[in-house]
């Protein structure tokens, strides 16, 4: 199939009165189609990432996951992952503010911020392919983890992952519920 094209609408919720549904749920409320259908399908958590052992500080490499599929930037064996790699790590509701690696532009660090997508996610654009178009995405940015040896994972190491974008406001929306009482933010 060569059409990338969203299907399902651009997530509004018609009980809702038209308003999109991660504008008006916790991220713990949300159904397990919705909490699927808010992955960016960029890639960025899905590459290898170091851990300073002094500072404990996490870099991002331009390595991806052995599953990391470098095209389509979604993972090749998804429902199997955890057994595969299984140092790979669940998303979920009460983890993203935790986990710190996620990507600024990530949706689901998005959401729990009390911050709109932006204009490339698929939610909005109604495209799976924005996310590419907009640069966002790995892909054709990345090598596979059997490419590089572990030893030279730090010659990898990129900020690019963690940088953030002009794009949507920094401020909490007006509609959107309380974020994650986990998520603190030292401004």
């Amino acid at each position: 199939m060569n059409s990338k094209k969203f299907v399902g609408g651009t997530g509004t919720d018609n009980g809702r009165g038209g308003v999109p549904y991660w504008q008006t749920k916790h991220l713990d409320q949300m159904t397990p189609a919705e909490w699927e259908g808010l992955c960016d399908r960029c890639g960025r958590c899905c590459l290898m990432k170091l851990e300073d052992e002094d500072t404990s500080r996490i870099y991002a490499t331009d390595v991806g996951c052995r599953l990391l599929n470098d095209q389509t930037c979604q993972c090749r064996d998804y429902e199997n992952r955890h057994e595969v790699v299984t140092d790979c790590v669940q998303i979920s509701a009460s983890a993203v503010a935790d986990l710190t690696w996620l990507p600024m532009t990530c949706a689901y660090r998005l959401i729990d911020e009390g911050r709109d997508l932006y204009w490339w996610h698929h939610l909005v654009s109604g495209d799976f392919d924005t996310v590419h178009v907009a640069g966002i995405s790995v892909k054709g940015r990345i090598f596979e983890e059997d490419a590089v040896p572990l030893a030279d994972l730090e010659n990898h190491i990129v900020d690019w992952p963690f940088k953030d974008l002009p794009g949507p406001d920094k401020t909490v929306r007006a509609t959107h519920v309380k974020k994650s009482p986990n998520t603190q933010k030292n401004c």
